[in-house]
């Protein structure tokens, strides 16, 4: 048995924390500075945090191995079984020509890109996000974008950076739910809380959207757009979380945002000058002379839009209680072999427990729809399992790199790193509440995941919030808003988002190209919660 340690450094937070920080330090260092492949980086930082967990803090050889490896499998399942089976679906309508009827049909309703981008990127993977989360937004938006024109790397930049403000109430308000149940406070006062922050980000997120795609030009000529679309998300989301329904309030901010949108366009026509398209093209897929001379059946456009609208479907009735209850059937919840770890209070760690959704999970249901899509687009079975293949191949380095991620989150998470960095950052008294968002910040940037993150420091934030005198609600809740803007950098995301766009190898340079937004976004939301816990902003506080 392991029982963690939390200053194994000469009996001090503060240097043990240095410590505790060196994987994922070397980790970004590696991807953003030394621009090292994905696999190779998260393998070496994997190694380093074992060797930390061995010699540093002490942990048994065997135990820490077995930490990594349950990281491993919860790298495949549920994270890479939800993508490998979304990039399936885009191949399948890849291989039988309907994608290229979406792309034409996307552009009849606005042939500007930066317009397409705030449609796709952000409304409809809000939605995704809302559905599945899980890195579903990011797999499927991304290349929805290659196939309107946008270059690789810039159709991934896009979809990592727009899967920002819906993140805490994703996967149905997964992440609020677990935080919920890791801090014993009520939900709907979290989402209500969250709901308070994250729409904020929400105003920004359109205009930062145009401002990648074509600059300041993009700014001034589409910004009408992009505020409308902003606000609109912004306010469903608040109004939804704070009166409605937790679980639906990125449901109704993604539709909302997306018809406000689309009236916009019909209303006012975007400027669009004639480079546009050039500077922002250049994939060769994107809209060309010949789609000029293409017209598309009403029922190909129907069969262009049935996976989406599939898939929607599937989640949607997966989602009822007496059909969610019945797959809960198919759950087996485990302490993962072999592994006997215990935290600093002697108490069992939750992290030991591996659960086994085999129905549940976004992954199986999005194989479900694939199948359905098999069946509406008349795709035969060896052409399906063809494209089966044909996405492995294409994923087989994010595989490596998000099992290595997740490894590496495990082995910090098991061994106490992390809450090493955790417990040192809540000793910074009233200041914590500017702190806070850091802290669910890099809770994402290690697993990628706003929900492991919630369960990761949830409990620790209500613990230092107490200490300081702060609100319970506030500081967990800013545990999850800040946490929302990890996700782009993440190793795990960044692995997703170069696979599904042909760029194995290129994640440092798409993290040298967000990094800056997440750190942006970062330091308004930590301005947010600080003043939201002092007089001024104090009333936002449910």
């Amino acid at each position: 048995m392991y029982q963690q340690v939390l200053d194994p450094v000469a009996n001090s937070l503060a240097w043990s924390a240095v410590v505790a920080a060196i994987p994922l330090l070397l980790l970004f260092v590696l991807l953003g500075a030394l621009k090292m492949t994905a696999w190779v980086a998260s393998l070496i930082s994997l190694a380093v945090s074992l060797a930390i967990a061995i010699v540093v803090y002490g942990m048994p050889v065997g135990q820490a191995l077995l930490a990594g490896t349950e990281g491993a499998a919860f790298g495949f399942f549920p994270i890479l079984w939800i993508v490998i089976n979304a990039i399936w679906v885009y191949q399948m309508t890849v291989a039988t020509g309907h994608f290229d009827v979406l792309r034409r049909s996307f552009a009849s309703v606005s042939d500007d890109q930066r317009v397409q981008a705030i449609i796709i990127a952000f409304s409809f993977g809000a939605l995704m996000e809302a559905l599945a989360g899980f890195g579903t937004p990011v797999a499927v938006t991304s290349v929805m974008l290659m196939a309107l024109g946008f270059q690789p790397m810039k159709a991934a930049v896009l979809a990592l950076v727009a899967n920002t403000a819906p993140v805490a109430f994703g996967a149905m308000a997964t992440p609020i739910i677990t935080l919920g149940r890791v801090t014993e406070l009520p939900v709907d006062s979290l989402g209500a809380m969250i709901g308070r922050q994250t729409p904020l980000l929400a105003l920004f997120v359109p205009l930062a959207l145009v401002a990648i795609v074509d600059g300041r030009r993009g700014l001034r000529q589409t910004w009408p757009v992009a505020l409308v679309c902003g606000i609109v998300f912004a306010a469903a989301q608040y109004a939804t979380s704070n009166f409605v329904s937790v679980p639906l309030a990125d449901v109704v901010a993604a539709l909302a945002s997306a018809a406000a949108v689309v009236v916009m366009v019909r209303v006012q026509r975007t400027t669009r000058t004639a480079d546009v398209a050039a500077r922002v093209g250049g994939s060769g897929t994107g809209d060309g002379p010949d789609d000029d001379e293409v017209t598309d059946s009403r029922a190909d456009v129907v069969k262009a839009y049935a996976p989406y609208g599939i898939i929607i479907a599937v989640f949607v009735v997966c989602q009822i209680g007496a059909v969610k209850r019945l797959l809960d059937g198919a759950t087996f919840t485990f302490t993962w072999p072999g592994l006997d770890v215990v935290g600093a209070d002697g108490n069992p760690l939750s992290l030991a427990k591996f659960s086994l959704n085999l129905l549940t999970t976004p992954g199986t249901q999005m194989l479900v729809a694939g199948l359905l899509t098999m069946v509406v687009l008349r795709l035969s079975a060896p052409r399906a399992v063809k494209a089966y293949g044909a996405t492995l191949h294409q994923l087989r380095w994010a595989i490596l790199t998000v099992m290595a991620v997740l490894a590496l989150a495990f082995v910090m998470n098991v061994s106490g790193q992390t809450i090493t960095l955790g417990t040192w950052m809540a000793g910074a008294g009233s200041a914590f509440a500017l702190l806070s968002p850091i802290l669910g910040w890099l809770g994402v940037a290690v697993t990628g995941s706003d929900t492991s993150a919630n369960s990761l420091f949830g409990a620790l934030q209500v613990t230092a919030a107490n200490q300081a005198g702060l609100s319970e609600v506030l500081m967990a809740a800013s545990n999850s808003s800040g946490g929302v803007l990890g996700k782009m950098i993440s190793p795990q995301n960044l692995a997703i988002a170069a696979a599904a766009v042909g760029l194995d190898g290129k994640e440092g340079e798409i993290f040298r190209r967000v990094v800056l937004w997440s750190l942006g976004f970062l330091l308004v939301l930590c301005a947010l919660s600080a003043l939201q816990s002092s007089p001024i902003l104090s009333w936002m506080v449910p």
